[in-house]
């Protein structure tokens, strides 16, 4: 989407914005007791096999970065351990809708949402003014696989971010150029346990001390609307040496 209205436009001018492209509606969210309304294209499921049924006449771009995924969810609800502080900051990355981000900035962290795709920017925009958080998160483009913002934060959060081996060791040089000074400065990365992460988690380890936590939840089946318990793997790192 080419960016028609700048991401500083007014609530109402983005909603319009989102609208021209998509049939949307805001949905609630509910974690750790706190409700947040979050944007969300009324029918992904439909778009998308609309879309994979032009797949014929030359590429298309699957709007993956619309799709609530569960270890967003899982990673929302690990925020509950975490203390913003007084004004800790925190960066969520690869962040679709801004999911973990909103969340983090509904419990006081000063949250920075990124994303490389133009439309999470504009839905994550979006979120943050509706729930009335402007104060608290912004949003930014920035490809964790290459790029510098030259600030650091208390937090990074990203939740599947390790699906591409590709962009594993470009991943691990954002972490070490924009995780914090302080003691209590973390990386907390959650993944479908069945996704890999070989490529990551060995040289990770040489950097950062890693503790990982398996947490099972349930998920509908599709094709027979019965609930099929999954599992996430949550990793929470610390780096072994400070700037």
């Amino acid at each position: 989407m080419s960016q028609e209205v700048p991401l500083s436009a007014p609530l109402d001018e983005l909603l319009d914005a989102a609208k021209a492209r998509y049939d949307v509606r805001f949905e609630p969210v509910t974690i750790g007791g706190v409700t947040l309304q979050i944007l969300q294209i009324a029918d992904l499921e439909a778009l998308i096999d609309r879309l994979a049924k032009r797949a014929g006449v030359g590429p298309i771009e699957l709007p993956y970065w619309a799709k609530i995924w569960p270890a967003s969810m899982l990673l929302g609800h690990f925020l509950t351990h975490l203390d913003p502080g007084q004004g800790r900051t925190l960066i969520e990355l690869g962040a679709g809708v801004g999911i973990c981000g909103l969340f983090a900035a509904a419990k006081g962290f000063h949250a920075l949402i990124t994303d490389i795709h133009p439309d999470a920017l504009l839905f994550s925009r979006i979120n943050i003014l509706h729930n009335g958080l402007g104060d608290r998160a912004d949003v930014a483009r920035a490809d964790f696989s290459a790029d510098r913002l030259g600030r650091r934060f208390d937090v990074i959060l990203g939740s599947e971010v390790l699906y591409l081996e590709n962009t594993s060791r470009g991943l691990l040089k954002f972490l070490l150029a924009h995780i914090g000074t302080a003691p209590d400065a973390e990386v907390v990365l959650a993944k479908d346990f069945t996704r890999r992460a070989s490529k990551f988690l060995g040289p990770a380890e040489k950097e950062f001390e890693v503790a990982e936590r398996v947490i099972g939840y349930k998920e509908e089946d599709p094709e027979n609307g019965q609930p099929e318990r999954k599992l996430c793997q949550v990793y929470r790192m610390r780096p072994r040496k400070r700037i």
